[in-house]
């Protein structure tokens, strides 16, 4: 990218666009749902179960998924039915996922086996994919996507939600790199504690070359202000390019204002994985 606001602090912002992988299964999504779409086919599961809120990106994912590769698939929803239905979750039912709901008491305990044996006897047998997407296949997944970037760079950026990306592309990188993410949800410090764990299921072991930046998430998961809004215009007059409110412009704000405040030396090189 051509950009003044990196150029005048001598830094060289190059785009991944991940999100041009499939227009129902861009980016992050697809890297993530690759091998647990593999492992259930091994494994012999016709059904996918996963966990998202209403305007899940990851919810839209699994249905397309499941309708492209003949999974039946069911998407537990947090909070209450709303009729009529959202874009994301009337987009979920055409590709033939049936919804459940589940209060946000209960759905906190999405993890338990108590909760998961009580879905089984409803539904039947199913391979259960996390909130997100995000374990060990999947960060295996994301970790492919550092060797498609024929440019050499120091540092990779990458939007954070439920912390699998972040984990694949930190495990991914060359030595000597590091990988930044950048938290789209308020109160997100857990995530330090996700992508160690993340890490250690699929490795074995935490890379140890990562950081999460926590203070570009604009007051909540999904949330936005005239600040990010003007900036989001700004870039697609600059780069024609329209930046996802939810997570990756974020992160982009996240990048330029680092690089106002000096937070990069002189000469790094930074890739920034659109994701979706």
């Amino acid at each position: 990218m051509e950009d003044d606001r990196m150029a005048r602090h001598g830094l060289r912002l190059y785009l991944k666009r991940d999100d041009l992988i499939h227009p129902d299964l861009p980016g992050n999504k697809w890297r993530k749902l690759k091998y647990n779409l593999q492992a259930a086919a091994e494994q012999g599961h016709r059904t996918l179960l996963t966990f998202g809120g209403a305007y899940s990106n990851h919810i839209r994912a699994t249905a397309a998924a499941g309708r492209r590769f003949g999974f039946a698939t069911i998407g537990v929803i947090r909070g209450e039915e709303h009729l009529p239905l959202n874009d994301s979750l009337a987009y979920a039912v055409a590709q033939g996922m049936r919804l459940t709901y589940l209060d946000r008491t209960a759905y906190r305990r999405k993890t338990d086996p108590e909760l998961i044996d009580g879905l089984r006897e409803r539904w039947g047998e199913f391979y259960l994919l996390p909130e997100g997407g995000s374990n060990a296949l999947a960060v295996r997944g994301c970790a492919e996507l550092p060797a498609e970037i024929d440019e050499p760079f120091d540092v990779i950026c990458c939007a954070c939600g439920t912390g699998g990306t972040l984990a694949g592309l930190a495990a991914g990188i060359p030595p000597g790199r590091r990988a930044l993410g950048f938290a789209a949800l308020k109160g997100g410090r857990f995530l330090d504690g996700e992508v160690d764990r993340l890490q250690r299921e699929a490795n074995g072991r935490g890379s140890g070359n990562w950081s999460i930046e926590y203070g570009f998430h604009f007051g909540g998961f999904a949330r936005r202000t005239p600040d990010l809004d003007a900036f989001i215009a700004d870039f697609a007059a600059r780069h024609d390019v329209t930046l996802d409110r939810v997570y990756v412009a974020k992160m982009m704000y996240g990048i330029f204002a680092l690089a106002e405040r000096g937070a990069f030396t002189e000469g790094t090189r930074i890739v920034a994985v659109v994701t979706g």
